[in-house]
């Protein structure tokens, strides 16, 4: 794929997003066009990346940001909402904003779509996040337009204000971490570097049509992701077991003082619920080297340019 070839990037200010465009840029590409509603969030973005086009604007709303698809050959779409106490902005954020820019890439003819979905459209949970993803990627399949679909686990990496970056940053302000029950819930987290370079070989390599799983090659407990996080940061914080119902409890009563809370109920059942992803071998339908789980931890934690950065929520 042409390196000055222009690519659209919905919903970049997050996770994924910020993570892609220092793995893009890594490999020579600049004609990068960043989309965002997050104002924080984007500002982060475009101090870190002065040198290409930002722009904050909510996809869930017609308006200038359509003109930015003009002469793109590709759009990796990122935009999720993944947690929230109501329906309604799952409803915006997964599933009006993709409606708007499938309809916008039909405009301007942009001919391929990368999508990024979520491994939870396998999966047994029901909860707002799933069903909305589920719609989002029937969306995309039955848009018309040439696409990838790419299927995440769990994924952690630089700029994670969410899941395991939050809970590490939780782990250095308590006297003691709670886990729910046993704590013996498998997870298959997936290291975000690892899947960025498969979202641009998918890009570069554009397989028509096709549905992808991407699931963490390695199976970990969530208490020993814990006891992880607590290894390659360094901290002595008693890792402590409470009964589910009681923790559940508690971050009910969390989300009555927080309109936004970092983790909730519903996920709090999806961790709990007992799935298990296919693996296939991703490593080399898209020629991506695997990082080993602990030594991703250890960079997501301790590096020196962006382990540091927390995007808000």
């Amino acid at each position: 794929m042409d390196q000055n070839a222009k690519i659209v990037i919905p919903g970049a200010a997050g996770l994924v997003g910020q993570n892609l465009i220092v793995h893009l840029k890594r490999k020579g590409y600049r004609n990068i066009v960043a989309i965002d509603k997050h104002h924080e969030n984007i500002e982060v973005l475009r101090r870190l990346h002065p040198d290409i086009e930002s722009i904050e604007a909510d996809l869930a709303e017609k308006g200038e940001w359509e003109q930015a698809f003009e002469s793109a050959e590709v759009v990796l779409m990122l935009q999720a909402q993944i947690g929230a106490p109501t329906l309604e902005p799952f409803i915006r954020n997964n599933i009006t904003s993709t409606q708007h820019i499938i309809e916008v890439m039909k405009r301007y003819n942009v001919s391929y779509l990368v999508h990024i979905s979520s491994s939870v459209v396998n999966s047994v949970a029901d909860d707002f996040y799933t069903n909305t993803k589920k719609e989002q990627e029937k969306l995309v399949i039955e848009s018309d337009i040439p696409y990838c679909v790419l299927r995440p686990t769990l994924m952690f990496g630089w700029f994670d204000r969410k899941h395991l970056g939050w809970l590490s940053r939780f782990m250095e302000k308590v006297p003691l971490f709670p886990i729910p029950g046993h704590g013996r819930y498998m997870r298959q987290p997936l290291y975000e570097k690892d899947f960025c370079n498969i979202i641009i070989a998918a890009m570069e390599m554009q397989p028509e049509n096709r549905i992808y799983n991407i699931t963490g090659r390695e199976k970990v407990d969530y208490i020993d992701i814990i006891r992880t996080i607590k290894k390659v940061k360094g901290l002595r914080t008693p890792i402590v077991k409470i009964p589910y119902s009681l923790f559940k409890m508690l971050m009910a009563t969390y989300a009555l003082f927080s309109s936004n809370p970092p983790f909730t109920t519903q996920q709090l059942e999806a961790l709990v619920a007992d799935d298990e992803f296919e693996l296939i071998p991703w490593w080399e339908i898209f020629g991506v080297e695997p990082t080993p789980f602990e030594e991703a931890m250890y960079e997501t934690f301790n590096d020196p340019h962006y382990s540091q950065i927390v995007l808000k929520f």
